[in-house]
């Protein structure tokens, strides 16, 4: 099973993948009302090797999908895409549990795009890079509009899952709940403020992060907790899984963006962007932390994988001043595990910074983590 957002090209990677696969795609009416209304019917015509598109708009179907893979030893049979990770979770838990293996795409990688990255940073500059962002279609067609496809996305995100997912009495509260999100996106989640600004109680606020969580739209990154110290923040930080669409809901466009007083968040959106699609590609038992205490220390990004902890920092300059490295030569000084640090920034290739600190690209973050 392939989970993912909207847009994120779930279907063309399967499809490439499998092109002699039998497909149905169950995002159209009658596709998916007979997958839930008769499921069995549904797998009759259908059968398996079969791949079916969006699958959580039948959930019954999983029932029955574990009654036929019981059946046959042969693996592979059912190759299932869905963009509501709260729906499908709960099925292959209730249903499918050690007969599914799960993975999540992400947005393009900046090693996806090689060098059409670097052609369209040299015409558009960091700020239209940022205001891009990384879904498929928009690098697909470098005419496309990404005022006009994030619009587009917004609205049938609204329309299409969101009905599903949660009875919500406005859509117009809920937008208004995504855009005070993108406002504190970088930030540490405070309920009761998020709340209060939107006019919802705190268990509304939370079962509405919990829902963009699931649709793969934010990340809520977990403080450090190794360390058992009082002085640690306890509360996770929000951000957007795509900095295009962040930017968007932020009322921005390229121009603007070049200005805004809070492009530095923006780029660590990005990074933390490529931090989550590195992992799901090259190592998904790697571990994402953020760390800050009550003192005031902070560090953007403690990536746990091999045994080793590193710790990094994202800053905008593309040449850190002296004293850009002193959270993470602290951060080395408390937690012995980290074995190597660095700031990341838009240069376009790494070097040594000070003592115990070097400068990762953020265009070449995997790299800078392979070596």
């Amino acid at each position: 099973m392939l989970t993912g957002a909207r847009q994120t090209g779930k279907t063309t990677l399967l499809r490439e993948l499998f092109p002699d696969r039998p497909a149905v795609a169950l995002d159209l009416p009658q596709d998916a009302a007979l997958a839930e209304e008769s499921p069995a019917e549904f797998l009759r015509r259908h059968p398996p090797p079969l791949l079916v598109d969006e699958v959580q708009y039948a959930p019954r179907l999983f029932r029955n999908l574990e009654a036929v893979v019981d059946r046959s030893t042969a693996k592979g049979q059912f190759v299932l895409t869905g963009s509501q990770r709260f729906v499908l979770m709960k099925e292959v838990s209730d249903s499918l549990a050690g007969r599914a293996a799960v993975l999540e795409l992400h947005g393009l990688s900046c090693a996806e795009l090689g060098d059409v990255l670097f052609d369209v940073l040299a015409r558009e500059q960091l700020a239209g890079v940022l205001a891009r962002g990384f879904y498929p279609a928009l690098w697909e067609d470098p005419t496309t509009s990404p005022l006009d496809f994030h619009h587009s996305y917004v609205a049938t995100w609204l329309e299409r899952d969101l009905r599903q997912l949660l009875n919500v009495g406005s859509l117009r509260d809920f937008e208004r709940f995504l855009r005070a999100c993108a406002a504190r996106s970088g930030q540490l989640v405070n309920k009761s403020e998020l709340g209060r600004d939107i006019g919802l109680s705190v268990s509304t606020v939370t079962q509405w992060l919990s829902v963009l969580e699931a649709a793969g739209l934010v990340v809520l990154l977990e403080p450090w907790f190794e360390n058992a110290t009082k002085r640690l923040v306890k509360t996770p930080k929000l951000y957007f899984a795509d900095v295009g669409l962040l930017t968007f809901l932020l009322g921005l466009d390229a121009r603007s963006v070049a200005t805004f007083a809070g492009l530095g968040a923006l780029w660590e959106t990005f990074v933390i962007g490529e931090l989550m699609r590195w992992r799901e590609v090259h190592h998904p038992e790697a571990s994402l932390w953020m760390y800050r205490d009550r003192d005031g220390l902070e560090v953007d990004f403690l990536v746990s994988v091999g045994g080793q902890l590193f710790a990094l920092d994202a800053k905008l300059a593309e040449l850190p001043r002296a004293g850009d490295a002193r959270a993470l030569n602290l951060i080395a000084s408390r937690l012995p595990r980290v074995t190597r640090s660095a700031l990341v920034t838009p240069s376009r290739s790494g070097f040594p910074h000070s003592a115990g600190v070097e400068v990762a690209s953020g265009w070449d973050l995997p790299a800078w983590l392979a070596a």
